[in-house]
């Protein structure tokens, strides 16, 4: 008998799997909502923010839909319904968001203390970009980009560069495109420009504690804002990233 080859899963994709075998069996039947993200939490014994990834998860592949101001319902499946998978190894928006602020937080610091004068000149033009961008009603992403770009390239090291540049690019997977559907709205575009303003101050005032507690404290706002309740949502079409 052959030995198949073991693909380890992430968390949120065991949490789909299971949510997935639970629908085909009949636990909710079609157009039901399913349980709050907080029961469901409860009930597998997981966080509330890996439940939310698992349900964008399905959403994506067509199991579930996000009604924003209701809840999530249990869509229809036949044969002509498009399997879209989710790859394997792809990473979760939230633990994303997690990571970042560990790494993120003292490649700050570490910019506080040796960016130089052109370095600092890129952050200001990167938000520049934001704010022209957002004033327009266009998704500020390249100037977001930027400016995380270029305070990790102030640390002189290619390794943090690479890592933080997969880190950010990684939003354009179908999991962070589609919870930023629900979630990224005009006003979190204005909070996230001057969140990157305040750590832009740190950094100039050569301030490395002030510059890690910015940074951290814009990435535990980002995960706030896509954890927030889908009933509470005030999403819009336009999207940016926050």
């Amino acid at each position: 008998m052959p030995i198949n080859t073991v693909t380890p899963q992430r968390l949120y994709r065991q949490i789909a799997d299971q949510l997935r075998r639970l629908i085909s069996a009949g636990e909710w039947a079609l157009g039901e909502r399913l349980p709050a993200e907080r029961d469901l939490a409860r009930q597998l014994g997981v966080s509330r923010p890996s439940v939310r990834e698992a349900l964008i998860a399905l959403e994506v592949e067509a199991w579930v839909e996000v009604r924003v101001g209701s809840g999530v319902y249990v869509l229809a499946r036949s044969a002509k319904t498009i399997e879209l998978k989710i790859a394997a190894e792809e990473w979760g928006p939230l633990e994303l968001i997690r990571a970042r602020r560990m790494l993120e937080g003292e490649t700050a610091a570490m910019a506080a203390t040796c960016a130089s004068p052109k370095q600092l000149a890129a952050m200001r033009k990167a938000i520049k970009s934001m704010q022209a961008d957002s004033q327009r009603g266009l998704a500020p992403l390249d100037g977001d980009r930027a400016f995380h770009s270029a305070i990790t390239s102030a640390c002189g090291n290619a390794v943090l560069q690479d890592t933080i540049e997969r880190f950010w690019d990684s939003r354009h997977s179908p999991l962070f495109e589609r919870l930023g559907q629900h979630f990224e709205t005009q006003d979190a575009w204005q909070s996230a420009i001057e969140e990157h303003q305040a750590i832009l101050d740190a950094i100039a005032r050569q301030d490395a504690s002030a510059a890690r507690l910015a940074m951290q404290a814009h990435m535990d706002k980002s995960h706030a804002r896509f954890s927030a309740s889908w009933r509470g949502s005030k999403a819009r079409s336009k999207r940016g990233n926050i």
